[in-house]
């Protein structure tokens, strides 16, 4: 999927890739920069821990927002979109709960750039170098993610009632809340 920031004049591209195999993530990230055009920023996600695409769109918009009111923690995009979609302040952090390891299998990609041909370009190349199974379906909710993002996102039963409106919506209210603990990152700095 890629859509139009219109307020940045950007472009945002989100996959979700299925059997991944990496063995060497410090190997993997210098080998892909080298591929990859600098007029994007990359971030790579454990996916299991991704409340939807809406998750990384919302991240990626609020890095961008950062970057533009001179509020960022991160000097690099890539990792300030890290940081909020984790929802974390400090970097190490971040990377240990939501970054990739080599027992990641299912990854979520979010590409951001200034031109959409790059972005496309880019999400296909990283395609390539995954030699994985490209699969937006590991992004969405499934009962097996629900409990983990919870905890993940310290999410309490009664934060999760109080949001749930009716039942049958609750992957809707998981996702309001994912995006309500993103979006707090940018008031507590």
């Amino acid at each position: 999927m890629i859509r139009k920031l219109t307020d940045f004049d950007m472009y945002v591209a989100i996959a979700g890739f299925r059997e991944a195999k990496i063995s060497d993530v410090n190997k993997f990230f210098r080998n892909t920069l080298k591929e990859i055009s600098d007029a994007t920023a990359v971030q790579f996600f454990d996916a299991q821990f991704i409340a939807t695409w809406q998750h990384l769109y919302f991240a990626a918009l609020n890095a961008l927002t950062a970057f533009a009111n001179k509020t960022n923690i991160s000097k690099n995009l890539a990792v300030e979109t890290l940081l909020y979609a984790s929802a974390q302040r400090q970097i190490r952090k971040a990377t240990s709960m939501i970054g990739i390891t080599p027992e990641t299998s299912e990854m979520a990609v979010l590409i951001i750039g200034k031109h959409r041909k790059t972005v496309d370009a880019t999400l296909k190349t990283v395609q390539k170098i995954l030699s994985a199974k490209h699969d937006d379906g590991v992004l969405e909710i499934r009962p097996e993610k629900t409990a983990k993002i919870k905890q993940f996102f310290n999410i309490s039963t009664e934060e999760f009632s109080a949001k749930l409106k009716k039942k049958g919506l609750e992957n809707e209210a998981l996702v309001d809340l994912v995006i309500e603990h993103v979006a707090l990152l940018a008031i507590q700095r």
